[in-house]
């Protein structure tokens, strides 16, 4: 397999590490090989976007040309990461003009972008590069009898024409797909695809909130142990708010979240200490097959 360029984010760089410490563990054992480029900020996909197109651009830009100089592709552990970098490589793509005015700014730094590489998510790596059956065979602890509600987020099938995903927005299996691998039971619930309520609440935190509060209840009653997710906005959205749904609806959820590389090196035989599972704030207690 090729290297990648390893496109963290800044959410989980700088606020939720130990994402970072289950994905290159999970990594190292399926050989994806990564390395390191000074990346900024993707930037944002929708505060950002909306304020300064063409500086989103520019600095979006400017990520792609360092995965460029050395001619690998991105991977990105974040939808809205992915999300802007496909959606800068589709704008640039469609628009010469904004492609030239962007070049210009980038020439200021000695830089050209060219187009030149692809923009992945690690689901996508998972399942198409590496495929179910070699994860599978990379499971030594199996998760049997753990039931778990996946959501994969809105920018990492939204909008279509830029993110290309196989999966289908309104019916989503991929994250389904390589949940079930761990020997996990996934439960189906009615509102898998709504927004949870993270960029939203920028705006309009009682929205926001009210999101969330739909698909817990939704969650809960499908009865599922955790909620596996894929995004980090959407990691911290279902870690932090359950205690604001507590103070705002007077109701106790407590359902943990794990980010699907945290629930893979588990199923692989990580001690749940090394990879940082006791920092989340929805902690997670007395389920067995996580080791807690």
């Amino acid at each position: 397999m090729t290297e990648f360029k390893m496109f963290e984010g800044c959410t989980i760089a700088n606020r939720i590490p130990f994402i970072e410490a289950s994905t290159r563990l999970v990594f190292e054992k399926l050989g994806i090989e990564t390395s390191e480029a000074p990346f900024t900020c993707c930037p944002d996909p929708t505060g950002f976007k909306s304020f300064d197109d063409d500086g989103w651009l520019a600095i979006g830009a400017r990520n792609l040309c360092l995965a460029e100089e050395e001619s690998k592709d991105i991977i990105s552990l974040c939808n809205g990461c992915t999300n802007t970098l496909r959606g800068v490589q589709h704008q640039l793509e469609h628009d010469s003009i904004k492609k030239n005015h962007v070049n210009e700014e980038l020439s200021k730094i000695g830089k050209e972008y060219n187009g030149s590489i692809d923009v992945r998510h690690f689901v996508d790596v998972l399942k198409k590069d590496i495929g179910l059956d070699k994860i599978k065979s990379a499971i030594s602890n199996s998760l049997d009898g753990l039931k778990v509600a996946c959501h994969p987020g809105c920018h990492y099938m939204r909008p279509h024409e830029w993110m290309e995903t196989d999966d289908d927005p309104m019916r989503p299996t991929t994250l389904k797909e390589l949940a079930a691998v761990t020997g996990a039971t996934v439960v189906d619930y009615e509102e898998e695809e709504l927004c949870c309520g993270s960029a939203v609440s920028n705006a309009y935190e009682k929205v926001g909130l009210q999101n969330l509060k739909r698909k817990l209840d939704s969650v809960k009653k499908a009865g599922a142990d955790v909620i596996i997710v894929n995004c980090p906005a959407c990691f911290q959205q279902f870690d932090t708010q359950q205690r604001m749904l507590k103070r705002e609806f007077d109701e106790d959820y407590d359902i943990p979240v794990l980010y699907l590389t945290e629930l893979y090196a588990i199923a692989m035989g990580a001690d749940p200490k090394d990879i940082g599972l006791r920092y989340h704030r929805q902690r997670i207690r007395d389920i067995p097959q996580l080791g807690v």
